[in-house]
């Protein structure tokens, strides 16, 4: 069974698609920026560090949304503007997930929507707990 995840604890939807879709223990996270829930606003004015919270911060939130703890993510993609960032984003990343690590992915793009420079999805498996 199939259920639409949506939480006003992280950006709402932008375009035409659900902040998660969770499929049984299986939850779908989609595309993060490191924006205020609020205002929608890319925060950081491109401190990576600053940016990277908010974006983790909206993903943890959606997460929570869908029952699941940041422990269940099994899979992260890392898009970034600048891949000399990488470092900077790492430093916030890690202290998500301090004594584990999903697999991941990480790649440059030329340009993000809204003037990101970060952007991040996930796969989660909620535990049975």
């Amino acid at each position: 069974m199939k259920e639409v995840i949506f939480t006003n604890k992280a950006t709402s939807p932008t375009g035409p698609y659900s902040q998660a879709i969770k499929v049984d223990k299986t939850v779908y996270l989609a595309g993060v920026c490191g924006d205020d829930p609020v205002t929608g606003e890319i925060m950081g004015g491109g401190d990576m560090k600053v940016e990277a919270k908010y974006a983790m911060e909206n993903l943890k939130n959606t997460l929570e949304a869908a029952g699941g703890k940041m422990t269940d993510i099994v899979k992260v993609k890392v898009v970034f503007t600048d891949l000399e960032q990488a470092a900077d984003f790492n430093e916030v990343y890690m202290t998500y997930f301090p004594d584990y690590r999903p697999a991941r992915i990480a790649m440059g793009v030329a340009g993000l929507l809204g003037g990101a420079h970060l952007e991040l999805d996930a796969v989660a498996i909620l535990d049975e707990e």
